[in-house]
Protein backbone atom coordinates (compact mmCIF):
# COMPACT_ATOMS: atom_id res chain seq x y z
CA UNK A 1 0.00 0.00 0.00
CA UNK A 2 1.36 3.40 -1.06
CA UNK A 3 1.53 6.06 1.83
CA UNK A 4 -0.11 9.01 0.91
CA UNK A 5 0.18 11.21 4.11
CA UNK A 6 3.39 11.60 6.51
CA UNK A 7 3.75 13.49 10.09
CA UNK A 8 7.13 13.64 11.30
CA UNK A 9 10.03 15.78 12.02
CA UNK A 10 13.25 15.58 9.60
CA UNK A 11 16.71 16.60 11.10
CA UNK A 12 19.56 17.16 8.16
CA UNK A 13 23.30 16.68 8.16
CA UNK A 14 25.88 17.01 5.94
CA UNK A 15 28.13 14.27 6.26
CA UNK A 16 31.64 14.03 4.19
CA UNK A 17 33.13 10.92 3.10
CA UNK A 18 34.86 9.75 6.58
CA UNK A 19 31.98 10.77 8.95
CA UNK A 20 29.57 8.54 6.18
CA UNK A 21 31.99 5.79 6.23
CA UNK A 22 32.13 5.06 10.04
CA UNK A 23 27.87 6.01 10.56
CA UNK A 24 27.55 2.95 8.39
CA UNK A 25 29.38 0.97 9.69
CA UNK A 26 27.58 1.02 13.05
CA UNK A 27 24.41 1.69 11.14
CA UNK A 28 24.74 -1.34 9.13
CA UNK A 29 24.54 -3.64 12.66
CA UNK A 30 21.20 -1.97 13.61
CA UNK A 31 19.45 -0.40 10.76
CA UNK A 32 18.62 -2.44 7.46
CA UNK A 33 18.68 -1.25 3.79
CA UNK A 34 14.94 -1.13 2.50
CA UNK A 35 14.43 -3.20 -0.59
CA UNK A 36 14.99 -0.34 -3.59
CA UNK A 37 18.78 -0.38 -2.33
CA UNK A 38 20.50 2.56 -3.92
CA UNK A 39 18.31 4.01 -6.59
CA UNK A 40 17.65 7.48 -7.89
CA UNK A 41 15.21 10.21 -7.45
CA UNK A 42 13.86 12.64 -9.36
CA UNK A 43 11.63 15.95 -8.34
CA UNK A 44 10.53 18.30 -10.27
CA UNK A 45 9.78 21.88 -8.41
CA UNK A 46 7.35 24.23 -8.94
CA UNK A 47 7.37 28.00 -8.16
CA UNK A 48 6.06 31.48 -8.94
CA UNK A 49 7.76 33.55 -11.73
CA UNK A 50 9.56 35.70 -9.15
CA UNK A 51 10.27 32.11 -7.01
CA UNK A 52 8.43 33.48 -4.36
CA UNK A 53 8.04 30.33 -2.38
CA UNK A 54 11.60 29.63 -2.31
CA UNK A 55 12.28 32.91 -1.16
CA UNK A 56 10.01 33.10 1.83
CA UNK A 57 11.32 29.68 2.55
CA UNK A 58 14.76 30.48 2.95
CA UNK A 59 13.72 33.30 5.69
CA UNK A 60 13.00 30.43 7.71
CA UNK A 61 9.32 31.29 8.74
CA UNK A 62 7.11 29.28 11.18
CA UNK A 63 4.77 28.12 8.03
CA UNK A 64 6.25 27.14 4.95
CA UNK A 65 5.03 24.62 1.56
CA UNK A 66 5.91 23.82 -1.80
CA UNK A 67 5.04 21.59 -4.45
CA UNK A 68 7.24 18.82 -6.24
CA UNK A 69 6.30 16.61 -8.80
CA UNK A 70 8.39 12.91 -8.13
CA UNK A 71 9.29 9.86 -9.43
CA UNK A 72 11.74 6.75 -8.42
CA UNK A 73 13.87 6.03 -11.16
CA UNK A 74 13.36 7.42 -14.46
CA UNK A 75 9.65 7.47 -16.11
CA UNK A 76 10.29 5.00 -19.09
CA UNK A 77 6.40 4.84 -20.06
CA UNK A 78 3.76 7.79 -19.97
CA UNK A 79 1.65 5.03 -17.61
CA UNK A 80 4.54 4.72 -14.98
CA UNK A 81 3.73 6.36 -11.79
CA UNK A 82 4.58 9.18 -10.22
CA UNK A 83 3.77 11.39 -7.15
CA UNK A 84 2.67 14.44 -7.00
CA UNK A 85 3.47 16.07 -3.70
CA UNK A 86 2.59 19.18 -1.64
CA UNK A 87 5.45 19.44 1.74
CA UNK A 88 3.93 21.37 4.44
CA UNK A 89 6.56 22.51 7.65
CA UNK A 90 4.77 24.05 10.46
CA UNK A 91 7.05 25.01 14.00
CA UNK A 92 9.32 22.10 12.93
CA UNK A 93 7.20 19.23 11.66
CA UNK A 94 7.17 18.05 8.07
CA UNK A 95 3.23 17.27 7.13
CA UNK A 96 3.31 15.91 3.21
CA UNK A 97 0.50 14.68 1.40
CA UNK A 98 1.01 13.16 -2.17
CA UNK A 99 -1.25 11.64 -4.76
CA UNK A 100 -0.23 8.86 -7.03
CA UNK A 101 -0.97 9.16 -11.13
CA UNK A 102 0.38 7.71 -13.74
CA UNK A 103 2.78 10.37 -15.48
CA UNK A 104 0.24 10.96 -18.62
CA UNK A 105 -2.55 11.74 -16.11
CA UNK A 106 -0.06 14.24 -13.61
CA UNK A 107 0.78 15.79 -17.43
CA UNK A 108 -2.69 16.50 -18.25
CA UNK A 109 -3.77 17.65 -14.94
CA UNK A 110 -1.00 20.19 -13.93
CA UNK A 111 -0.85 22.08 -17.48
CA UNK A 112 -4.76 20.92 -19.08
CA UNK A 113 -6.32 21.17 -15.94
CA UNK A 114 -8.13 18.09 -16.62
CA UNK A 115 -8.68 15.95 -13.44
CA UNK A 116 -7.51 12.29 -12.66
CA UNK A 117 -9.63 9.24 -12.28
CA UNK A 118 -8.24 9.24 -8.66
CA UNK A 119 -9.87 12.61 -7.19
CA UNK A 120 -9.85 12.48 -3.62
CA UNK A 121 -9.13 15.31 -0.77
CA UNK A 122 -5.04 15.29 -0.92
CA UNK A 123 -5.87 16.80 -5.02
CA UNK A 124 -8.53 19.30 -4.13
CA UNK A 125 -5.70 20.91 -1.49
CA UNK A 126 -3.46 20.94 -4.63
CA UNK A 127 -6.04 22.57 -6.40
CA UNK A 128 -6.48 25.68 -3.84
CA UNK A 129 -2.36 25.67 -3.42
CA UNK A 130 -2.33 26.44 -7.18
CA UNK A 131 -5.20 28.55 -7.33
CA UNK A 132 -3.74 30.43 -5.14
CA UNK A 133 0.25 30.60 -6.43
CA UNK A 134 -0.01 29.56 -10.12
CA UNK A 135 3.53 28.09 -9.96
CA UNK A 136 4.83 26.14 -12.89
CA UNK A 137 8.28 23.66 -12.90
CA UNK A 138 11.21 25.68 -11.69
CA UNK A 139 13.85 23.06 -11.07
CA UNK A 140 14.85 19.85 -11.65
CA UNK A 141 16.55 18.03 -8.85
CA UNK A 142 17.73 13.94 -8.75
CA UNK A 143 20.01 11.93 -6.47
CA UNK A 144 21.20 9.02 -5.58
CA UNK A 145 19.95 7.47 -1.85
CA UNK A 146 20.14 4.55 0.43
CA UNK A 147 17.30 4.71 2.88
CA UNK A 148 17.29 2.66 5.86
CA UNK A 149 14.53 1.99 8.71
CA UNK A 150 14.28 0.40 12.33
CA UNK A 151 13.03 -3.08 12.08
CA UNK A 152 12.00 -2.35 16.03
CA UNK A 153 10.38 1.25 14.71
CA UNK A 154 9.36 1.53 11.31
CA UNK A 155 8.38 5.07 11.69
CA UNK A 156 12.79 5.81 12.10
CA UNK A 157 14.34 6.33 8.44
CA UNK A 158 17.79 7.59 8.09
CA UNK A 159 17.91 8.78 3.92
CA UNK A 160 21.79 9.47 2.21
CA UNK A 161 21.57 11.48 -0.87
CA UNK A 162 24.38 11.49 -3.25
CA UNK A 163 25.74 12.85 -6.28
CA UNK A 164 23.01 15.57 -5.79
CA UNK A 165 22.67 17.32 -9.58
CA UNK A 166 20.03 20.03 -10.54
CA UNK A 167 18.96 21.27 -14.50
CA UNK A 168 16.39 24.58 -14.81
CA UNK A 169 15.80 23.11 -18.50
CA UNK A 170 14.03 19.89 -19.93
CA UNK A 171 11.57 20.27 -16.87
CA UNK A 172 9.85 16.79 -17.78
CA UNK A 173 11.06 13.82 -15.62
CA UNK A 174 11.16 11.60 -18.67
CA UNK A 175 13.96 13.47 -20.20
CA UNK A 176 16.04 11.47 -18.12
CA UNK A 177 18.25 12.63 -14.35
CA UNK A 178 21.23 14.34 -15.62
CA UNK A 179 22.20 17.55 -14.10
CA UNK A 180 24.63 20.17 -12.92
CA UNK A 181 26.57 19.14 -9.92
CA UNK A 182 24.73 20.82 -6.60
CA UNK A 183 27.87 20.89 -4.59
CA UNK A 184 31.12 21.62 -5.22
CA UNK A 185 34.56 23.20 -3.36
CA UNK A 186 35.28 21.81 -0.05
CA UNK A 187 31.37 20.26 -0.41
CA UNK A 188 31.37 18.51 -3.48
CA UNK A 189 31.96 14.93 -1.99
CA UNK A 190 29.87 15.46 1.33
CA UNK A 191 26.52 13.01 1.47
CA UNK A 192 23.46 15.00 3.03
CA UNK A 193 21.99 12.61 5.69
CA UNK A 194 18.15 13.16 6.73
CA UNK A 195 16.24 11.43 9.63
CA UNK A 196 12.85 10.96 9.73
CA UNK A 197 11.33 10.30 13.10
CA UNK A 198 7.64 11.23 14.43
CA UNK A 199 9.12 12.06 17.80
CA UNK A 200 12.15 12.32 19.59
CA UNK A 201 15.55 10.49 18.58
CA UNK A 202 16.72 7.52 20.05
CA UNK A 203 19.62 8.08 22.61
CA UNK A 204 21.50 5.50 20.70
CA UNK A 205 21.68 7.67 17.68
CA UNK A 206 22.18 10.41 19.20
CA UNK A 207 25.28 9.41 21.21
CA UNK A 208 26.50 7.75 17.48
CA UNK A 209 26.33 11.34 15.70
CA UNK A 210 27.89 13.03 18.88
CA UNK A 211 30.99 10.04 18.48
CA UNK A 212 31.26 11.00 15.12
CA UNK A 213 31.17 14.81 15.18
CA UNK A 214 28.14 14.70 13.30
CA UNK A 215 25.39 18.01 13.80
CA UNK A 216 22.56 18.95 11.96
CA UNK A 217 22.49 21.61 9.57
CA UNK A 218 19.90 23.64 8.09
CA UNK A 219 19.92 22.73 3.97
CA UNK A 220 17.55 22.53 1.38
CA UNK A 221 18.06 21.61 -1.84
CA UNK A 222 15.71 23.68 -4.06
CA UNK A 223 17.08 26.53 -1.81
CA UNK A 224 20.40 26.04 -2.13
CA UNK A 225 20.39 25.94 -5.92
CA UNK A 226 18.47 29.09 -5.97
CA UNK A 227 20.63 30.65 -3.57
CA UNK A 228 24.05 29.49 -5.46
CA UNK A 229 23.06 29.06 -8.96
CA UNK A 230 19.58 30.89 -9.93
CA UNK A 231 19.34 34.16 -7.59
CA UNK A 232 23.29 34.97 -8.89
CA UNK A 233 22.25 34.98 -12.78
CA UNK A 234 18.55 36.74 -12.00
CA UNK A 235 20.48 39.46 -10.19
CA UNK A 236 23.46 39.27 -12.77
CA UNK A 237 20.54 40.15 -15.67
CA UNK A 238 18.98 42.52 -13.77
CA UNK A 239 22.46 44.31 -12.98
CA UNK A 240 22.86 44.48 -16.92
CA UNK A 241 19.83 45.33 -17.56
CA UNK A 242 20.08 48.47 -15.39
CA UNK A 243 23.51 49.37 -17.13
CA UNK A 244 21.50 48.88 -20.70
CA UNK A 245 18.74 51.79 -19.53
CA UNK A 246 20.46 53.55 -17.12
Amino acid sequence: MIQTIFKRYEKKYLLSPMQYSFLKKHLDQILQVDTYGLHTICSIYFDTDDYSLIRSSLEKPVYKEKLRLRSYGIPKDTQDTVFLELKKKYKGVVYKRRCSMELCECQRYLYNQLRPANDGQILHEIDWFQHYWHTTPKVFLAYDRIAMFSPDNPDLRITFDQNIRWRNTQLTLSDGDWGYPLLSGDQKDCILMEIKIPNAMPLWLSSLLDEAGIYPTSFSKYGFCYQNYIFPKIHQTHSLGSKIYA
